[in-house]
């Protein structure tokens, strides 16, 4: 007796491609494996025996491998039609079987892996047709009948752990070993084909050039279905700000750092991957393959990141190298202390990056970075050309199509989107006074209340990346973003930093707490501005959070490594004025970053205190999920940095498969004992106005 195997189920309907599929599967895992093949038509009785064939390959061939057992079966002799020689299959460290029902619900307990293979049905009637011939042919819709009898009762494609589109173009084997390590059955022992991926060499190339960057997007990534841009749309401001004669004030320096660097990236490229997780499953997309690893996002967050993978280049000034881009949603709380609730929207959504574009906008650079890959050096040179296009205002047709916009601030829409909203202006105030009553029983210092807001509009009539390129210029921020992900594009403007973990290990969060709209008048605004540092109510608010966010980071901070640099500072933005902290730790050595993430999220800045305790109640008071607003858009580097910036300020936009969208809205506030619920509804309503009045919409009830 060996040791057992792990076994590999390669399944699918006739003309899949599963054979073919699974000898080269065999042919690549061995040369660092042992590896065992089996092929179940070797084992059918005859052109009417899937069923038959199927309980023959459990009790004699899968049951003693499972065991690490040989396997002695008799072998079927499709010439006489009867019962053949008897065949020995060894065990080894991997086994792969493969065939109709190699994956059936009597074999499934046994395996440590199905796959279910796919192809279109005139594809696989004539690549069955062409590997077996004439023989096959007068059987086709015999066999047939019998797989639909079986798939009727057995759904082996949704129990299957990956699902690969096999259009025999050749890359079906390379999407599967790239996905087969994220299984955690597998992971231990592909751990060689693991480690051959995390040693990667990073290719860095700098351009002296700060190209438009609305046209690089477009022109690298317009036609890409998935793509991220995070955008730090207020550069230019940030760095007037900081630049000004001696005597700047703090925060301008802290906005210039916040705003230096742009990235763009989207998933193609060898190295390419798409991640969505919803409610404990992650699927994992590379190519024509798509893995089911089950378990919580943090915990394969951390299987993919927080271990330095590639050495930062020399000179490069970023803290990203590549990596994962994307959001997170609110509802990832379930993970952290929260409640289980589900959402419309993906819990998680980000791309893996091979390639990217960074803007270095104080360097007045553009960086061009590459995994070293087969495809790299046709994308450096693409990227280059794009670049120099985007720089030197280059016609429409080079750069492609440019956005259409009403003037320079707004959308062009037939009609502006009519939003309702989850609470009228006396729900949302008697959830306020609800909320008081919480705080007055002593089972909360604060709760930051929220609403949501929503329109269906048909899908053709609203253009997300036009809609976005409006929002960045009426409301430029430091953490805007543009995320194009499957069926779902994120426009967000946020001015809020969730949390930053550098590759040495410094750690940042810049909480905002305290809001007062943008006046025309200068003096009017000047006195907007003081109102909102002469504020005990939002200082209060704002140093409830500070205190929660030093608790969060303590958790995996060096002890004594926890600081407040800055302490309610007043930030100006295009519409409004903000009051924001500054809290700096440094992380533990050796500590898994992807839990020190946890440990921070959700953002304090949007619960209120204490963070568990509160998003209880928050439950009860919302009375519906969140979705992305309140959670997290960022990055997570191969250097083992990561940031992300809170959710807030964006609009979200989901096609919803039947030619319409539903846009979504979140906005709300803190409620502390001495709120004013008129006064803080007429928050809510400042904070909804950059995204509504861009739309030419207004808020529900106006």
């Amino acid at each position: 007796m060996s040791p057992a195997p792990v076994i590999i189920a390669v399944d699918g309907r006739s003309g899949a491609g599963k054979t073919t599929l699974a000898v080269e599967l065999a042919a690549r895992l061995r040369a660092h494996h042992k590896v065992s093949l089996f092929h179940l038509e070797d084992i059918y009785p005859g052109w009417d025996g899937l069923a038959a064939g199927v309980e023959r390959y459990v009790s004699t061939v899968l049951t003693p491998l499972s065991r690490g057992e040989a396997a002695t079966w008799t072998s079927w002799d499709w010439e006489n039609h009867y019962d053949g020689e008897a065949r020995v299959t060894l065990p080894a460290e991997i086994v792969i079987v493969e065939g109709v029902g190699a994956a059936a619900e009597a074999a499934r307990p046994m395996l440590d892996a199905v796959v279910w293979a796919e192809s279109p049905d005139d594809v696989r009637r004539t690549r069955a047709l062409d590997r077996d011939g004439a023989t096959y042919e007068p059987y086709w819709d015999q066999w047939a009948a019998q797989e639909e009898e079986w798939l009727g009762l057995d759904d082996v494609p949704g129990n299957a752990d990956l699902r690969v589109q096999n259009l025999a173009d050749g890359s079906a084997p390379t999407d599967l070993l790239h996905l087969l390590p994220c299984l955690p059955a597998l992971a231990p022992v592909l751990a060689p084909e693991l480690s051959a991926r995390r040693g990667l060499r990073l290719h860095a190339e700098r351009l002296d050039a700060l190209p438009d960057a609305p046209a690089l997007f477009q022109s690298l990534y317009g036609t890409s279905p998935n793509a991220v841009w995070l955008d730090s749309s207020n550069a230019g401001a940030a760095a007037a700000a900081a630049g000004q004669e001696e005597g700047t004030e703090p925060e301008a320096r802290t906005a210039a750092e916040r705003s230096r660097f742009s990235i763009m990236a989207d998933d193609a490229g060898t190295f390419g991957q798409f991640v969505t997780h919803r409610a404990g499953i992650s699927l994992v997309s590379t190519g024509s393959a798509t893995a089911k690893v089950p378990g919580p996002f943090f915990r394969w967050l951390d299987t993919v990141w927080g271990r330095r993978a590639v050495r930062t280049p020399d000179g490069y000034p970023g803290e990203f190298t590549l990596g994962w881009l994307g959001c997170l949603g609110y509802e990832l709380k379930r993970e952290t202390g929260g409640s289980d609730l589900s959402a419309p929207t993906p819990d998680a959504a980000l791309i893996f990056a091979g390639r990217a574009v960074v803007l270095d906008h104080a360097g007045g650079a553009a960086w061009l970075l590459a995994l070293e890959a087969s495809d790299a050096g046709e994308w450096l040179a693409r990227a280059r050309a794009a670049v120099e296009a985007a720089g030197s205002g280059a016609p429409a047709a080079i750069l492609g199509p440019a956005p259409e916009t009403g003037g320079s601030t707004d959308v062009m829409l037939a009609a502006p989107p009519a939003f309702r909203s989850r609470d009228t202006g006396a729900e949302y105030r008697e959830k306020i006074t609800a909320a008081q009553h919480q705080i007055a029983q002593g089972n909360t210092y604060e709760v930051c209340l929220t609403t949501t807001l929503e329109a269906r509009v048909p899908e053709h009539s609203l253009d997300p990346w036009t809609t976005y390129l409006a929002l960045r210029h009426r409301n430029p921020a430091p953490f805007a973003s543009y995320l194009r992900l499957g069926n779902l594009a994120v426009a967000s403007t946020s001015p809020e930093r969730f949390l930053k973990i550098a590759s040495d290990g410094g750690m940042r969060a810049e909480p905002i707490k305290g809001t007062r709209r943008r006046a025309a008048d200068p003096q009017e605004d000047r006195l907007l501005r003081e109102d909102l540092a002469a504020s005990l109510k939002d200082r209060a608010e704002n140093i409830m959070i500070v205190d929660l966010l030093r608790n969060d980071l303590s958790h995996f901070a060096e002890p004594g490594s926890v600081t407040v640099s800055r302490l309610c500072a007043i930030e100006s933005y295009a519409t409004v004025h903000q009051m924001v902290s500054t809290i700096d730790a440094r992380l533990l050595p050796g500590a898994p970053r992807a839990e020190a993430v946890a440990a921070c999220f959700p953002a304090g800045s949007m619960t209120g205190a204490p963070k568990i305790s509160t998003m209880a109640i928050l439950d009860e008071l919302e009375a519906g999920p969140r979705g992305l607003y309140s959670g997290a858009i960022g990055y997570f580097s191969l250097n083992a940095a990561a940031d992300l910036a809170v959710a807030i300020r964006t609009l979200v936009v989901s096609a919803e498969g039947d030619g319409t969208a539903e846009l979504s809205l979140g906005v709300g506030g803190a409620i502390t004992s001495d709120s004013v619920p008129d006064d803080e509804y007429e928050e809510i309503r400042t904070k909804a106005y950059g995204v509504l009045s861009t739309l030419g919409s207004v808020f529900p009830g106006d």
